[in-house]
């Protein structure tokens, strides 16, 4: 496996980040400190931006939309970042919400989380009382709406391409799947 060496916390180097193999993953390095994540594609970016854009057009006052990084906390054990979220702006602290459930969670889909997001972050965010789970799969230009119902969730919506999906919680927005992965242009 060749000359494997193994580097303490705050040891890594600029020259050891060049070293690393071209493997598709994102790598970043603060202070000494590898930071290892995917690196999300273009579409996932443009969904993330172009979702939090139409929810914060609109968003009512005491409602806040935030993008990832942002830390949702919902106990002692779990430290989350949805890629875009709506809480209510009494319940935003110095890292990020701690202790109360969100109003909405979203995760759009890439080949590296698709599972996670599918799977354990639906658990995690129904565990934690997320009131609406949306996922959106970019490359499918699919959102699934989740509402939590009972304390689980229930399916509201499969909403895709073309067609609009009026949502009622958080609050009333129109999403339209295709429009999150169409490239904005200056105009």
């Amino acid at each position: 496996m060749g000359n494997v060496q193994t580097l303490e916390p705050g040891e890594f180097t600029l020259a050891d980040l060049d070293d690393l193999p071209d493997d598709g993953m994102r790598y970043e390095l603060v202070d000494g400190q590898l930071l290892v994540t995917p690196a999300p594609l273009a579409n996932h970016q443009r969904a993330v931006l172009q979702l939090a854009f139409v929810l914060r057009a609109a968003c009512p006052g005491q409602l806040e939309v935030f993008i990832a990084p942002f830390d949702f906390r919902p106990n002692k054990q779990r430290s989350l970042q949805p890629d875009v979220l709506v809480c209510r702006s009494e319940d935003v602290g110095d890292r990020g919400v701690e202790f109360c459930p969100l109003l909405l969670a979203v995760e759009v889909l890439s080949p590296s989380t698709r599972m996670t997001d599918l799977l354990l972050k639906r658990a995690l965010y129904e565990d934690a009382g997320v009131t609406s789970y949306w996922m959106f799969d970019p490359e499918a230009e699919a959102l699934t709406v989740l509402e939590l119902v009972d304390g689980a969730y229930a399916e509201r919506a499969v909403v895709k391409g073309n067609d609009v999906f009026r949502a009622e919680l958080p609050f009333v927005v129109p999403v339209i799947p295709s429009d999150l992965v169409r490239p904005v242009n200056g105009a």
